[in-house]
């Protein structure tokens, strides 16, 4: 039997995502460390409701890489409440392989509320408690690409990289999530010593390295020491900026094309299309351009999963690309 090319862990949920009309953004100087205000204790005008089932940080990848070329497989846990049965047809319908999902009697599935403001969004969270497993996989896979897990996930992880120790061929990308980078170094220090490939964006780094550098190649470094292979951080604007071991590469953002709806999923699509084109043989410089055009698009719409595009369409606009839209070493 053949094994899958890409399988994604992490947990699962329904996005409902409300458009906020009645609010304004608060920031420092430079437009940095931005808050969201509401009147207190008044009724906030809404918009719109937008729900979106079966995203979060490793269903997006899943998606993303099937609608890339790849076959792909989620490990996950939901309940069995009408929106766990809602993410299961959902991921169906996406053609992502279900046979690793696992539905908890009487458990709710994960629900998160994504205030929108303008192109900027804010996201209430809540993670179910599941027990989490690692399924036994009949053939490996050729990449396990791991995401956000509840605060219970830690023997979980000690699991994945028992996993990556014993089967030599099979590749682990590692995007962290919130609690993920909460648990920091020490306790995770397993998961980034098997780790492939590792993606975070600036602030997320400094947070990891207790750092308050701002010198990208100092991050990146300090990045690898910890055990990945490749490491790629992206910094908003300003693009990505990846380190190998031996070079330094940095690809700017693909322009959009118009001003963006909604910026959920952005650092998603654009880690799950580097990690794909990897699994498909693609050496680094050429993986990161090929991310932010996913990226790109996936701003365009709200949620992140409409957006996704197919490997052909990824090369129609690489393409009509600027001359200066290049990987190029720093």
């Amino acid at each position: 039997m053949k094994g899958l090319d890409f399988i994604a862990i992490g947990d699962i949920t329904t996005d409902a995502f409300i458009r906020l009309k009645d609010a304004r953004v608060n920031c420092d100087i430079n437009d940095e460390n931005c808050q969201l205000c509401v009147d207190f204790g008044a009724k906030i005008p809404y918009e719109s409701v937008t729900e979106v089932p079966a995203v979060g940080n490793s269903p997006n990848a899943a998606v993303s890489a099937h609608r890339l070329g790849l076959s792909s497989a989620i490990v996950t846990s939901m309940g069995d409440d009408p929106n766990g049965k809602k993410m299961l047809k959902r991921l169906e319908k996406e053609s992502v392989e279900t046979e690793f999902v696992t539905v908890e009697k009487g458990k709710e599935s994960n629900y998160h509320y994504v205030l929108l403001y303008e192109h900027e969004r804010t996201i209430l969270v809540k993670h179910e408690e599941y027990a989490y497993r690692l399924p036994e996989f009949v053939t490996p896979p050729k990449w396990l690409y791991l995401s956000s897990l509840g605060e219970n996930s830690l023997p979980y992880h000690h699991a994945i990289a028992e996993y990556i120790k014993n089967n030599s061929g099979v590749k682990l990308a590692f995007q962290p999530g919130t609690f993920q980078i909460k648990l920091g170094t020490d306790a995770l220090k397993d998961i980034y010593q098997v780790s492939e490939l590792f993606f975070c964006n600036k602030d997320e780094s400094r947070m990891i390295l207790k750092s308050d550098s701002d010198d990208i190649k100092a991050l990146l470094l300090g990045m690898h020491a910890l055990g990945p292979k490749m490491v790629v951080i992206t910094d908003g604007r300003k693009g990505a900026f990846a380190y190998d071991g031996t070079n330094f590469l940095h690809v700017p953002m693909y322009p959009d094309p118009k001003p963006p709806v909604d910026r959920t999923g952005a650092g998603d699509s654009f880690s799950s299309t580097v990690t794909a084109m990897l699994a498909s043989g693609m050496p680094l410089s050429d993986a990161l351009l090929r991310g932010p055009v996913n990226s790109m698009s996936v701003v365009q719409y709200i949620g992140a999963q409409e957006g996704l595009l197919s490997r052909d369409k990824i090369e129609e606009y690489l393409a009509k690309a600027p001359k200066d839209y290049k990987a190029e070493r720093f």
